[in-house]
């Protein structure tokens, strides 16, 4: 029998086939450093807060400081990264982190840091961290085909968790060693490896003809894909009521350490790293579970299971019983993290990804921070056992209510990107900045089959808002019951050329729709109108 190697086998594996991808496991690799950075940082900060004062709210606040850029900075973090060149952009993110690491390594060494200095700096490097996951969730898909996107997400998931384990042993052994700033050179030094990983990536960025999107109109396009894409709000609405409950285990975990038969300063390190490594078992067993489950049941089954060991690790307070229960939990946790995020992911186009995933970002860590704030509230007015009970409860009766919300919902959309013979030509004398524009398409159709075009035409009301029209309307002419004209409002003319760049296979098919309605030997009649300014000279007004 020949020797096989058995690193090329494992890699070889469903669930690591991804890193056979030379891009993937390059950026891998920057995403496990640019991990290791975070949690190695927040431990660092933590320790020195203690030693620059005694009060308890500026120990907590290190942890807001941390969090609070996310909320702050997601959906801009994800209009740049759709507008600006994403490997750049990338890139960028970690030279500020390790900017930063290199600051406050130079300040501890000067014995010259202050609590609200630390708050500070510890505030500017969790922008750089904010600012970094929406652009890496938007370029996972441009470096691994469809099929390995599951792989390929758990293996971000592995990264997380990974780091979750060494970053806070590796932090606390430099403490114990050296102290805090050498933690913060370590971080500037795996921040600045990951910027130059990322640099190496040659990365074919898709031409256009067209400037870049403006960075607020890209906001605003990105919430008005949210709203309009009824797929994207119901896994919005799973994410946020999945972490709103499933946090309370998470942020009452040192309590809970605190009470086992056993328990010392150790356990809660213990288990959180049994957290962790139950999510990187479960990573590697997802292609075979795939296989056999869809993404709902992963979601049902999972959060089912985590509510139910969490209520067991509270209720029967022996070591022995919540290492093995805090292992299935991670599984349990990132299977349902992972369908959601893989949901999120195929109910986006390219266009607008980094945006899309930004909102996902931001319910998962609006849940997370309600959940914390709200489960440890009910702990105070109760006691521990009962608040994550009180978790468990809510997770499971939102199940049963929310039942017949699907993440999958029968096929998924195809936005893959279908050319159109060209852009608009702009008439003389119109500029790109001109507008609003509004578009009138006029049908003919036999009023016998008014409801079916008109449910045609509200999936074409969502597409439009979608692709970034300001309002989209439908009107009958009352004389001719026959004659019905669209109207949809685009900001201004380069806008609407816009929309043509956005054109998908999604797109097409609606269209093939609408016209098989369309009665008359002639496509529809389009008409563009721009907005007239009234302003007048002071000397014309009446």
């Amino acid at each position: 029998m020949p020797f096989q190697n058995p690193v090329r086998s494992l890699i070889g594996s469903a669930a690591l086939a991804p890193l056979q991808e030379r891009t993937f496991r390059m950026l891998w690799l920057a995403w496990l450093a640019a991990n290791l950075t975070m949690w190695m940082n927040d431990v660092a900060a933590a320790w020195l807060m203690t030693t620059l004062t005694t009060s308890p709210v500026m120990v907590a606040l290190v942890q807001t400081a941390s969090t609070l850029p996310v909320f702050l900075l997601g959906l801009p973090s994800g209009a740049m990264a759709d507008i600006l060149d994403r490997r750049r952009y990338f890139a960028a993110t970690q030279l500020w982190v390790s900017v930063n690491a290199l600051v406050l390594a130079g300040l501890s060494l000067a014995d010259a840091l202050t609590a609200e200095l630390l708050l500070a700096l510890t505030f500017v490097n969790g922008i750089g961290l904010a600012m970094r996951w929406p652009v890496f969730a938007a370029i996972v898909p441009e470096v691994v085909p469809k099929a390995q996107l599951s792989p390929a997400i758990a293996l971000n998931g592995i990264a997380m968790n990974l780091s979750r384990i060494i970053g806070p042993v590796l932090a606390g052994v430099l403490l114990a060693a050296s102290g805090p700033a050498a933690v913060f050179v370590l971080n500037a030094l795996l921040a600045a490896g990951a910027t130059v990983l990322i640099l190496r990536w040659k990365r074919q960025a898709k031409a256009s003809t067209l400037p870049g999107e403006r960075f607020v109109g890209a906001m605003r396009v990105g919430l008005n894909f949210a709203l309009q894409s009824p797929r994207l709000k119901i896994i919005l609405l799973r994410a946020f009521l999945f972490f709103l409950q499933s946090t309370a285990l998470i942020a009452l975990l040192p309590l809970v350490a605190r009470r086992l038969h056993g328990g010392g300063p150790a356990t809660f390190t213990v288990m959180l790293a049994c957290l962790g490594l139950g999510a990187i078992v479960a990573a590697l067993r997802f292609p075979r579970w795939r296989a056999r489950y869809t993404r709902d049941q992963f979601v049902r089954i999972g959060t089912l299971v985590q509510a139910g060991l969490s209520v067991v690790i509270v209720y029967v307070p022996e070591l022995w019983v919540a290492l093995p229960a805090m292992v299935v939990v991670g599984m349990a946790w990132i299977s349902v993290a992972n369908s959601l995020t893989v949901s999120a992911q195929v109910a986006l186009p390219d266009w607008v990804r980094a945006r899309g995933m930004s909102i996902y970002q931001m319910a998962l860590m609006g849940g997370s921070a309600a959940g914390s704030l709200l489960w440890g509230q009910i702990a105070s007015w109760t006691n521990v056992a009962a608040a994550v009970a009180a978790a468990a409860g809510f997770g499971v009766l939102m199940l049963v209510l929310l039942r017949k919300l699907t993440i999958e919902g029968g096929a998924e959309i195809d936005f893959s990107p279908v050319s159109v013979a060209s852009t608009v030509e702009a008439p003389v004398g119109v500029e790109a900045d001109d507008g609003p524009v509004m578009v009138t398409i006029e049908y003919l159709i036999d009023p016998a089959r008014a409801h079916e075009f008109g449910v045609v035409m509200q999936r074409t009301r969502r597409a439009r808002l979608r692709q970034g029209a300001l309002s989209w309307g439908l009107f009958r002419d009352a004389a001719h019951p026959e004659r019905v004209i669209e109207y949809f409002v685009d900001e201004n003319w380069l806008e609407h050329q816009r929309r043509l760049e956005r054109f998908s296979a999604f797109d097409a098919e609606l269209r093939v729709q609408r016209l098989g309605f369309h009665l008359g030997p002639e496509a529809p009649r389009v008409q563009r109108y721009i907005a007239q300014s009234l302003a007048l000279p002071p000397a014309a007004v009446p």
